[in-house]
């Protein structure tokens, strides 16, 4: 394997950059971005969140280190030194008729768009999966009417079959927790955003590398020269990543970036 020598690299927020167990942004990741950001390496954000819900650490971080691309809601928006590059939105229509469907079957779902996630229908399975990740929602069954950017339904994994019956042919979903999986157009991905953000700096997938934990990283491994999966990731993103490194909450981003020489430790 020859060692990677990125101009860009992009990082996955949820047990990434952030995690959980600790509440933070671990202390050796702060690290790793400011040395890249000394070597003149860019950094950017590629998140299944909206840049509404990010989580404060990462809006301190992004200050600090001079983030200016982000990456959000799965590559369905993208900003560029605060201004939007590009947005995706899913088909009104269809959207509806879906909504409609999952009201039919009892499933909670929301609406999401780069000001937040609006719930139509809440229930259990919604507030356990949202609060898993601190992450707020506003109730309002009329959230359709405005641009969706992704959808979000909640129902355990013994109802899939129920859903894909009812889903757009158009549509995929991808899971990211027990209850809670996202709803996104079969075109959409984190990769379709990072290949806009690649675009607006005149770079190829060559210069990029990727750090990601879930399954929505799939794509991303394979839009950056390099993807390099954390050591708690799923099993079908480590068998795509070109490395795997140790979990956030074990200085896995620092470890991997000096491992790999991309920075020096001091």
């Amino acid at each position: 394997m020859n060692p990677p020598r990125p101009k860009i690299i992009f990082f996955d927020i949820d047990e990434t950059l952030y995690s959980h167990r600790l509440q933070c942004v671990p202390p050796s990741a702060q690290a790793a971005l400011h040395a890249l950001k000394r070597q003149g390496i860019a950094t950017a954000i590629a998140t299944g969140r909206s840049t509404a819900t990010l989580p404060p650490p990462i809006r301190t971080l992004i200050a600090e280190t001079g983030i200016d691309i982000i990456v959000s809601i799965n590559g369905q928006h993208v900003t560029h030194q605060g201004k939007a590059l590009a947005s995706f939105a899913l088909d009104a229509d269809s959207t509806h008729r879906l909504s409609g469907s999952l009201k039919t079957l009892g499933i909670a779902h929301a609406a999401v768009d780069d000001s937040g996630i609006f719930a139509i229908r809440t229930d259990q399975h919604l507030r356990a999966a949202l609060s898993s990740l601190g992450i707020g929602y506003t109730h309002d069954p009329q959230a359709l009417s405005r641009p969706v950017r992704q959808m979000l339904a909640f129902y355990p994994a013994a109802r899939n079959a129920e859903v894909a019956e009812i889903l757009p042919d158009s549509f995929k979903t991808v899971r990211w927790h027990e209850y809670g999986t996202d709803i996104l157009d079969k075109s959409g991905s984190k990769a379709r955003g990072i290949q806009a953000a690649l675009n607006k700096l005149g770079l190829d997938r060559q210069d990029a590398m990727a750090f990601g934990d879930g399954l929505n990283d799939l794509e991303m491994m394979g839009a950056a020269g390099f993807g390099i999966a954390m050591g708690n990731a799923a099993p079908e993103l480590k068998a795509a990543a070109d490395y795997v490194c140790p979990r956030a909450d074990e200085d896995g981003i620092w470890r991997a970036l000096t491992d790999l020489g991309v920075i020096q430790a001091a």
